[in-house]
């Protein structure tokens, strides 16, 4: 059995998000399909990667298609990874679930202007939903997202798409809303330099990216430590 360590801070390397924004469309204002798709994969693995560190350094393994039970006794998965909640299956993108979830994450990109102006609604929804049916059978379960958009396409929609985030954030006990995550991340990026903009959410909002880690870690030291198969202390 593992020590818990601390959760890295989340890093997304400019010069990969430069790479997946070198096919920014600036006269439709959108990232090809395909582009979203990479940069959702590499979200994902980031946050693998993290928590399997804060785990105790265990395995990151892609899990079997449909699979209800991971392919190790005490793995991160990273793939779309088959849950069975308390509403309906679900696919999430990021699962640790030794004995039943513990973590389940999805990460949304909206990669063009009409996306976030007419779509994020309709993703917010979906982020509650899922939230819901984990929680409705595993009280203890964190739920962690991450939404990418990259910068151009906010528009004139930021501080709603903020609000609408934030309402959904914030779940910091057991018995607390079932539609509330415990942790979640906006990720404003520049596709012309791949950098991470700073400036979005504001430096008070519990959404900046840089808390991520933080958030997941509290939580699950709260509900979990000492309990198999971490050591206690």
């Amino acid at each position: 059995m593992a020590n818990l360590q601390h959760m890295p801070e989340l890093v997304f390397p400019a010069d990969k998000l430069k790479e997946i924004g070198s096919h920014w469309d600036a006269t439709k204002s959108e990232l090809p399909k395909i582009q979203g798709t990479t940069l959702g994969d590499l979200i994902d693995l980031t946050v693998g990667n993290a928590l399997a560190t804060m785990l105790g350094g265990i395995p990151v393994v892609r899990p079997k298609m449909n699979s209800l039970l991971p392919l190790q006794a005490d793995c991160v998965e990273v793939g779309p990874t088959r849950v069975i909640g308390g509403i309906r299956p679900q696919n999430f993108d990021v699962a640790y679930r030794p004995d039943g979830v513990r973590f389940a994450y999805d990460s949304k990109t909206l990669n063009t202007k009409d996306s976030v102006g007419k779509n994020y609604q309709n993703m917010i929804n979906d982020l509650g939903a899922e939230a819901t049916t984990v929680h409705a059978r595993f009280a203890s379960g964190i739920i962690g997202f991450i939404v990418a958009v990259p910068f151009p396409c906010l528009g004139n929609h930021g501080k709603n798409l903020i609000a609408a985030l934030t309402r959904l954030s914030g779940r910091d006990s057991t018995s607390g809303d079932l539609y509330k995550a415990e942790a979640l991340g906006l990720l404003v990026w520049h596709p012309e330099t791949g950098e991470v903009d700073m400036n979005w959410p504001p430096n008070d909002s519990s959404l900046r990216i840089e808390k991520f880690s933080q958030q997941v870690e509290e939580a699950y030291t709260y509900r979990f430590a000492g309990q198999p198969p971490h050591n206690a202390e």
